[in-house]
């Protein structure tokens, strides 16, 4: 491969990268779901055809369990056009992503396998050894039943023990279960007390068999429920008037807990300011860790424009990436200066509104003398339109040709037409983001953009992440 060709391909490397950061396959503020997947799709099949060992190592990297999954599907899918080392780190690569997948997604993906029909000897080893390494099976059997069902039917896996078997296939065949978990679905078809030794999901079926109080429920079950479910019935308590569920929101994901105060009215967050803003703060305390006040003078441009509204099934999503970076940076830096789009001072307040005057916010963050100034945006500039592009490329090209300023663009949202996240000026890093729990693997990532790297750098970027990744189970799990 030559220069011009190994320029290329990391370029389309990093063009991959965003888009599986970014992009899930549903709507956003500009694109309709069916041009998401049409252009996701697209990617995958180039990345697959040019790039395979590339496209392999992206698992290693912080992409959204969305492409994940497609990227273990369309490796598996293709495992006979692979060579033997190649399906080696494949599998190694597969084996270390799939633990890091919330359940259900895998299962999700064992069940498209099936519908594909993979079920060639290496799938079946990955799957044999992603359930054996399954922390309860038994709790995989009570809430996941037809997905370990179909699981274990396609790759003629038998789980261990009798009753384990017995309950995913001929569940109520028994009259009693050793196991106390699967004996509580069993009693729970009967006997309502059973039901809240289950997990809150499975549970809620039974209470609506049982007729029981939703309120009654809710305060019974509370003891069982994860953080995440928590927060969500929080969220569908507020909307319809309810009482809310009690809940530790400091504890929260940083992004999911934005989302959560963004979903709240305005006289809401004013009410409740003491207690949503000590969460943040201590959520993206808690993610800084041991780099908290490390990263010196940090300047953001946050956009609060009213395409940080995103769709209706990403509904403020843009927005809420931007609040939990705005308060992660602040963790972070020594010295700290937020600058929302619509000139809101009042982070809690924000909310979606108005056009998106990029280059006049990156000349104030500029006055700020940052050591490093972090833009959040899907790039829209357009208030005047092209403003950012041409300070950011005076700026780098004129005033700051060293680099004394370190520039990065986050971009929350996947631009289908362009196959990319939409870039604010050639002269400044761009990297797509999914989540504020990743900026600083991202602004990472973003350096490659910046100089457009070479193939042999990022290459060794990408194998340094996968020996991290799979260092954490050395064991050869795929054959």
């Amino acid at each position: 491969m030559g220069e011009r060709g190994a320029a290329v391909a990391a370029e389309d490397v990093l063009l991959f990268v965003n888009a599986a950061i970014t992009a899930t396959g549903q709507r956003e503020f500009r694109d309709s779901a069916g041009q998401q997947r049409l252009s996701l799709d697209f990617l995958h099949a180039y990345m697959l055809g040019n790039y395979r060992d590339l496209y392999a190592g992206v698992l290693a990297l912080d992409i959204n369990d969305h492409n994940a999954v497609l990227i273990i599907r369309r490796l598996l899918e293709t495992a006979s056009e692979a060579d033997a080392a190649q399906r080696r780190r494949e599998g190694r690569l597969i084996a270390a992503r799939l633990a890091l997948l919330p359940p259900q997604r895998a299962y999700g993906l064992f069940g498209a396998l099936r519908r594909a029909g993979v079920n060639n000897r290496r799938t079946r080893a990955i799957v044999r050894d992603w359930l054996a390494a399954r922390p309860d099976l038994a709790f995989d059997a009570v809430k996941y039943r037809g997905g370990l069902r179909e699981t274990l039917r396609h790759t003629h896996l038998v789980p261990a023990g009798d009753e384990l078997g017995t309950f995913v296939f001929r569940p109520l065949t028994r009259a009693r279960y050793a196991t106390p978990l699967l004996e509580a679905w069993r009693r729970a078809h009967y006997e309502q007390g059973a039901l809240y030794d289950l997990p809150y999901t499975v549970a809620e079926g039974f209470a609506a068999k049982h007729r029981i109080p939703r309120d009654v429920f809710l305060e019974r079950i509370a003891p069982r429920m994860t953080r995440l479910e928590t927060l969500r019935l929080r969220e569908s308590a507020r909307e319809r008037g309810a009482a809310p569920v009690p809940g530790e929101l400091d504890r929260m994901p940083l992004t999911r807990l934005a989302s959560y105060v963004l979903a709240l009215p305005l006289d809401e967050r004013r009410r409740r300011r003491d207690e949503l803003t000590g969460a943040l703060e201590a959520s993206a305390v808690r993610l800084a860790g041991r780099h908290r006040g490390s990263w010196g003078r940090v300047t953001a441009v946050l956009d609060d424009s009213f395409s940080a509204s995103g769709s209706g099934t990403k509904r403020r999503r843009p927005l809420a990436v931007a609040l939990a970076c705005h308060y992660l940076l602040a963790a972070l830096a020594g010295r700290y200066t937020g600058l929302w789009t619509s000139g809101q001072q009042d982070a809690l307040l924000v909310h979606p509104y108005g056009p998106t005057p990029l280059g006049r916010r990156v000349l104030d963050a500029l006055e700020t003398a940052p050591s490093r100034l972090v833009i959040v945006s899907d790039g829209w500039d357009n208030a005047p339109p092209g403003l950012a592009a041409e300070v950011l490329r005076v700026w780098r090209t004129r005033l700051d040709p060293a680099g004394r300023t370190a520039v990065v663009h986050l971009n929350p949202v996947y631009d289908a037409d362009a196959f990319d996240v939409r870039r604010l000026s050639a002269t400044v890093a761009t990297a797509g983001i999914r989540d504020a729990e990743d900026l600083p693997a991202l602004v990472e990532i973003a350096q490659f953009a910046e100089g457009r790297t070479d193939l042999a750098e990022l290459t060794a970027y990408l194998d340094a992440r996968a020996d991290r990744m799979t260092a954490a189970d050395p064991r050869e799990r795929a054959r």
